[in-house]
């Protein structure tokens, strides 16, 4: 599940935003105050920042400058400031987006979702081989072995161990599968992701019935294990 930080002075929008991105399986944590962000960010390294421009004791500009270079996540302004000026500022100085409020729910998922598939694109350019005990995986020449012995995936399948071992540990919503496989937002109904997931797990020798290697976290979505595979 990715964890967002929402930076947010005005309390009402916060828990709007908040509630409507619970909603869609994203772990939320917000703050009313720029300073505080700071320390929280450098301490738990959030998948996402989401930061307003004004804000009580540190804008959001400077929220910015005081984190980078060594938090190499997305950072998104949401805010009011809407001059040229503010919008060129925010992006030449580090930001992913630049939103300018009011903005619709739907909208701004739909940005956040984008620059975190931007994220984890730069993340897997630069890892080019995965192993957890004797599962191996190699994105260059697209093969996967298990136990020393080739596992044939389909160019769907690949995709999705890729996708999972990437993140191995981590839970990743139904949601955001479907965005990166399928290309659009879950509907709630398709259930294209759940069929390649069962495929992938016949595939890795995993128990179909009590699944321990590619795992099922009700509610939230999947989760590849780093353990399951001596």
């Amino acid at each position: 599940m990715k964890h967002i930080l929402l930076v947010e002075d005005d309390a009402r929008l916060s828990a709007l935003i908040k509630q409507f991105l619970v909603k869609n399986s994203f772990k939320v944590t917000t703050l009313d105050r720029g300073d505080h962000a700071v320390d929280f960010i450098r301490k738990n390294n959030p998948d996402l920042c989401i930061l307003d421009i004004t804000l009580p004791y540190l804008d959001g500009f400077s929220i910015l400058k005081a984190i980078k270079p060594a938090y190499q996540n997305p950072v998104l302004f949401l805010t009011a400031k809407d001059s040229d000026f503010d919008h060129v500022r925010g992006l030449e100085i580090g930001a992913d987006d630049y939103i300018i409020k009011p903005v619709e729910p739907h909208v701004l998922l739909a940005r956040i979702n984008s620059v975190l598939r931007r994220a984890v694109q730069l993340k897997q350019a630069h890892i080019k081989q995965l192993t957890f005990g004797q599962l191996s995986i190699d994105h260059d020449t697209r093969t996967t072995e298990l136990n020393g012995k080739a596992v044939d995936l389909t160019s769907h399948e690949f995709e999705l161990l890729w996708l999972l071992a990437s993140s191995a540990g981590e839970v990743q919503s139904r949601d955001y599968i479907h965005q990166q496989m399928i290309g659009r937002e879950y509907d709630g109904f398709d259930r294209s992701v759940d069929v390649r997931v069962s495929r992938l797990r016949k595939k890795l020798q995993d128990d179909t019935k009590n699944p321990y290697r590619i795992i099922t976290v009700w509610g939230k979505g999947y989760v590849l294990s780093t353990t399951a595979w001596d």
